[in-house]
């Protein structure tokens, strides 16, 4: 919202006052979905064990990000809505983000394989349930996640600010979510937050621009792709310090590389950093 002379001091008053009542929005909506992602998530893990549902296949904790967005659009279904079907389709960029997952692996495996002598490979034949139903059901539990973090939070926080630095929070929250992890040792804890955070950079910078269910699957398909390639070739689910810092450092490689293609691109429009405060109350 624009003021000129012709509003006067009413006006800006006015202009202020949704500025505040957005800005307490975003961050209520942002709260709400946290709180429910993190509760839900523990809830799922808890009855995994009595569904019979295999973690090696689809791992319950991965909705609770979902979960978060139905209930905040329970209360704001307008705005909750607007985030999710986004602005557009994003062109070419399958092909750059899909073969970042790709390279984070081949990194990952690569420098892993250096300091260790050898990489060990589970051939896909040999997972206890067969390859295409599990790269499926990680793909549909990807986007149980990826619904929450990429497709809502980033998009909700980008209302406020850059690219970078709205990836980068939710990288944090997002890495914050995984609280198992933080029971391992504090290298691997801090080698798993630097990949969350990178990789998220990668995401919000990939997909800046991008919405609807286009949206969706890249960031479904990307985290996919990561997690098949972990599964296939390392072993960094077991606590070892030097898998997941080798993991950490890859995904900081490729994010360095998308960040300074962002810094490359023109300067991002005010309009898009911080979008008029009226857009801000659909509910």
């Amino acid at each position: 919202m624009r003021t000129d002379g012709r509003t006067g001091g009413a006006g800006m008053a006015r202009a202020d006052g949704v500025g505040r009542a957005g800005r307490g929005g975003t961050w209520g909506a942002a709260g709400v979905f946290t709180g429910v992602a993190f509760v839900a998530a523990g809830a799922l893990g808890a009855v995994q064990p009595a569904t019979g549902v295999p973690t090696e296949v689809v791992q319950l904790t991965q909705f609770g990000p979902a979960a978060g967005v139905g209930v905040v659009a329970l209360y704001r279904w307008r705005r909750t809505r607007e985030l999710l079907s986004g602005r557009g389709g994003g062109g070419g960029r399958a092909a750059g983000l899909l073969g970042s997952a790709v390279l984070i692996v081949a990194l990952t495996v690569g420098a892993y394989g250096t300091l260790s002598g050898g990489v060990g490979f589970t051939r896909p034949g040999a997972l206890h349930h067969p390859f295409v139903l599990t790269a499926a059901a990680q793909l549909v539990g990807a986007c149980g996640e990826e619904i929450g973090w990429r497709c809502f939070l980033q998009p909700l926080l980008r209302t406020r600010f850059g690219t970078l630095v709205s990836s980068v929070t939710v990288g944090v929250v997002w890495g914050a979510w995984h609280v198992p992890v933080f029971a391992q040792a504090p290298a691997y804890a801090a080698g798993f937050l630097l990949a969350t955070v990178a990789m998220s950079v990668v995401l919000g910078v990939a997909l800046d621009g991008t919405g609807g269910p286009y949206r969706l699957l890249l960031a479904g398909g990307f985290h996919t792709l990561v997690n098949l390639g972990l599964l296939l070739f390392m072993d960094e689910e077991s606590g070892a310090v030097t898998p997941m810092l080798c993991f950490g450092l890859s995904c900081l490689v490729v994010a360095l590389a998308w960040a300074r293609r962002r810094a490359a691109a023109a300067p991002e429009p005010a309009s898009q950093a911080v979008p008029a405060p009226t857009t801000l109350h659909g509910t």
